[in-house]
């Protein structure tokens, strides 16, 4: 057992600690694993709250060739740092994690677009992409870059919290499409990414906010927005939109997006972040001849988890209720067939170590 001395008790940090594994595409268990021994630059966080994604389903597959396996995933999670080598993050903090680290040289880093690093994967640089090239937070505890966290504003709690990452990622898409206030916005993927997207839209001052999905988490988020419309009906939407979001990650999602916003319109496409779908069937002369702005949303650059979180401090956003089943880390199996197979509708599934 390692030991920390601080004010009060001394902190005993386990030298073994539970963690999701995947052992190797495809091939994953709860096991034992070392502790993470304190890095310079880096906090070990106590992990309190983490959830699985869609991303993690493409990790495990073996579609992220810089991805090792073993390798303990989980990029959405919140904890409280419990080691550091600094006093600007003391033992106790209450932090949520950002994925991104870059480099922090590279001439991307250099604009505060971390997230297009150029030195993606090379940890001898200083990148990381937390749950993606190192380990994450599907475990009790995570070692994190101190540049990925992120205090948690008072209010805010661990399973709020385990959404920075979530949040970074929707509120970017807003700001890469110019929202403008009044605005009709149209956000399709009825995902947790595209609901909070949808939120933060309203938050944002849009006009009209069209939610497009389908199954029962559309049913879930009927009152998210001005309207929902099921994803078979969108056609009727053609040519209506100032601006439109994009996280169902799919040709077709992306073909809907394009035809929906109207001449000088804007799109935004966010769903499709693992390589392999490919858009066909679009008339070029709709994107040219409509002057349309057709822009790629990857993550969270720019610190603008934090203006997310600051939305979130404000009830601006309700992540809560979009956490639609919570497990111990233990029985992460049932955890994991909930989410994929979309039981109960299931959008967040929350893990607690």
């Amino acid at each position: 057992m390692r030991t920390m001395l601080r004010r009060g008790p001394a902190l005993v940090i386990p030298t073994t600690m539970r963690a999701v594994v995947f052992r190797a595409p495809n091939e994953v268990a709860v096991d034992n694993v070392p502790t993470p021994q304190l890095e310079a630059g880096h906090a070990l966080v106590r992990v309190r709250a983490s959830m699985v994604c869609a991303t993690d389903q493409k990790i495990l597959a073996g579609k992220f060739p810089m991805t090792r396996f073993p390798h303990v995933p989980g990029h959405e999670f919140a904890g409280e740092i419990v080691l550091s080598e600094t006093g600007d993050w003391p033992a106790g903090t209450r932090v949520g994690v950002e994925v991104h680290v870059g480099c922090g040289t590279c001439d991307r880093c250099r604009e505060g677009m971390y997230t297009l690093c150029l030195n993606y994967g090379k940890r001898e640089t200083g990148h990381a992409h937390i749950g993606f090239t190192i380990a994450g937070g599907l475990a009790e505890y995570a070692l994190v870059p101190v540049a990925a966290l992120h205090v948690l504003p008072d209010g805010v709690s661990f399973e709020e919290g385990a959404w920075t990452d979530n949040l970074g990622v929707a509120l970017w898409s807003l700001e890469r499409g110019r929202l403008a206030g009044g605005e009709h916005v149209v956000l399709i993927g009825s995902g947790a990414i595209g609901l909070c997207a949808t939120q933060l839209a309203r938050a944002l001052g849009a006009g009209r906010v069209t939610l497009v999905g389908r199954g029962e988490r559309l049913r879930r988020a009927k009152d998210l927005a001005d309207e929902v419309v099921d994803s078979a009906e969108a056609a009727r939407l053609t040519g209506t939109a100032d601006l439109v979001v994009e996280f169902a990650g799919t040709a077709e999602a992306a073909r809907q997006a394009i035809a929906m916003a109207r001449r000088g319109g804007r799109v935004v496409l966010g769903g499709s972040t693992g390589a392999g779908v490919e858009l066909s069937g679009v008339d070029l002369s709709t994107i040219v001849r409509g002057n349309l702005d057709v822009l790629g949303s990857l993550a969270n650059p720019k610190g603008v988890s934090s203006r997310g979180l600051e939305l979130l401090a404000q009830k601006k956003v309700d992540v809560a209720r979009l956490i639609t089943h919570r497990f111990p880390l233990v029985v992460f199996e049932e955890a994991w067939r909930t989410f994929t197979e979309r039981r109960e509708g299931a959008i967040r599934v929350m893990l607690q170590p």
